[in-house]
């Protein structure tokens, strides 16, 4: 990898959980230098402003969650098992979240940059919806193998289960309360299971 690359990673690596924990507004120009050890100069020179850092950040945030998701439904042949991946990744207490600190990057971001970002706010919006295809498409999946009944709308169903895995989140890390999260995902999977 060229030193210029390995640089541009390194920042990106090294920012992540500092966007996502103190978002867009509230990571300075500081926070970057004292994260990676580099300084204004050597971000600058790899980026043209922190918009350009914010943005490579949360694509690599959403693929490490992608990447998760990813490697938790490949254990499973089911589209029920598949969905309840979803469950499974999510529902882990927010104190050792599977994620970059700070919690879900698709949630921090969309309830962030809703009125300060536009480019940040077109990247979660994609995130969110290409999310809610997915889980879509596994439901469908489902119907077309005889696990869930044919009654069932894939596109409402997997807006609902979407809404309510990044409610949960929201609801457990407001409050602190993991045990709204457990609840609020085993819902979510009797939910699923349901579809049957």
């Amino acid at each position: 990898m060229p030193k210029a690359d390995e640089t541009r990673a390194h920042i990106i690596e090294k920012t992540a959980s500092v966007f996502n924990k103190k978002g867009f507004v509230g990571t300075t120009l500081s926070d970057m230098e004292a994260a990676t050890g580099l300084t204004k100069g050597s971000i600058y020179n790899n980026f043209e402003n922190k918009d350009e850092v914010a943005l490579a950040v949360f694509d690599y945030n959403l693929k490490k969650v992608n990447d998760l998701i990813r490697k938790e439904m490949d254990k499973h042949h089911s589209a029920k098992e598949q969905l309840i991946s979803y469950v499974k990744i999510y529902g882990a207490n927010f104190s050792d979240s599977p994620f970059t600190s700070g919690g879900c990057p698709i949630l921090n971001t969309a309830v962030e940059s809703d009125d300060t970002h536009p480019q940040l706010k077109k990247k979660a919006s994609n995130a969110v919806t290409a999310w809610m295809n997915k889980v879509a498409n596994l439901i469908e999946k489902g119907i077309k193998q005889k696990e869930f009944r044919s009654s069932i709308n894939s596109k409402e169903t997997a807006a609902m289960i979407v809404a309510s895995i990044e409610g949960a989140i929201m609801i457990s890390r407001v409050t602190g309360r993991t045990d709204y999260l457990k609840s609020i995902m085993n819902s979510i999977k009797k939910i699923i299971e349901d579809l049957e």
